[in-house]
């Protein structure tokens, strides 16, 4: 098993560099395009849920970590923001805490679409985590054709 682990300022710079490197971390499985692309499309919306949601704009670090467990690449994304009061209500597709900005409340949904696995957990006050993965294995043809 190999892993890494990326804290980072919550600052919406920071998102390309934390995709890029989850990605760059996971090419030792050979991904394709297509896979990699769900990837840091999955990280970028945790980082960003991390800096609008978490963090509401203020301080405060975000940690990405990573490890490679055989055929499967597994992603943590947590803050120690402000955590989400109704985690079910949150998971709702097209559901924003945000309605007066131009957030689609999608979020969630797309990490969990491109993901093999997908997770949250959260504790108001304390902060949230997303926990996700990847199958590489040869059950995960998502993208054969």
């Amino acid at each position: 098993m190999n892993e890494m682990q990326l804290k980072i300022k919550a600052c919406s710079e920071n998102e390309l560099f934390a995709r890029n490197t989850v990605a760059a971390f996971a090419l030792p499985l050979n991904p394709s395009l297509a896979q990699l692309s769900d990837i840091k499309t999955a990280v970028s919306e945790a980082v960003t849920n991390c800096i609008v949601h978490g963090y509401a704009g203020g301080e405060g670090w975000i940690t990405v970590a990573c490890r490679i467990e055989g055929e499967k690449f597994v992603i943590t994304v947590s803050d120690e923001g402000k955590g989400i009061a109704d985690l079910q209500e949150a998971l709702t597709p097209f559901y924003t805490s945000l309605p007066g900005q131009e957030r689609s409340g999608m979020g969630f949904t797309i990490m969990q679409t491109f993901m093999t696995t997908f997770s949250v957990d959260s504790v108001p006050g304390k902060g949230t985590t997303v926990t996700m993965s990847k199958d590489f294995g040869e059950k995960a043809e998502s993208d054969a054709g």
